[in-house]
């Protein structure tokens, strides 16, 4: 038997030990599912980042402005809501376990 021809984009090819998901195709992890893997214990979920640094009427001792070091702190800021998103994306994946 030829693989897959009958046109689903979801399928095992015959005899082998992967699953393929053909283009158009997808894999839905349904509410409580997870992607685990051999050992079959789901990841840890990862703590939330988050920016702590305060520089409000704080001398920095160094060169850089106080105006400077508050854009750095935003750029951190920036990168703590990305990279939440990506930690939610893992966990709305079942990859990471939900915190």
């Amino acid at each position: 038997m030829a693989d897959a021809t009958y046109g689903t984009k979801v399928y095992m090819k015959q005899g082998g030990d992967s699953m393929i998901v053909a283009s158009g195709g997808a894999v839905k992890i349904e509410t409580g599912g997870a992607i685990v893997p051999n050992s079959g214990t789901q990841a840890s979920t990862i703590a939330d980042f988050t920016v702590t640094a305060v520089l409000t009427g704080v001398d920095t001792g160094t060169d850089m402005t106080t105006a400077q070091a508050a854009t750095i702190v935003a750029d951190f800021g920036s990168v703590a809501t990305k990279l939440n998103a990506v930690l939610a994306a893992l966990e709305g994946a079942g990859i990471l376990a939900a915190s």
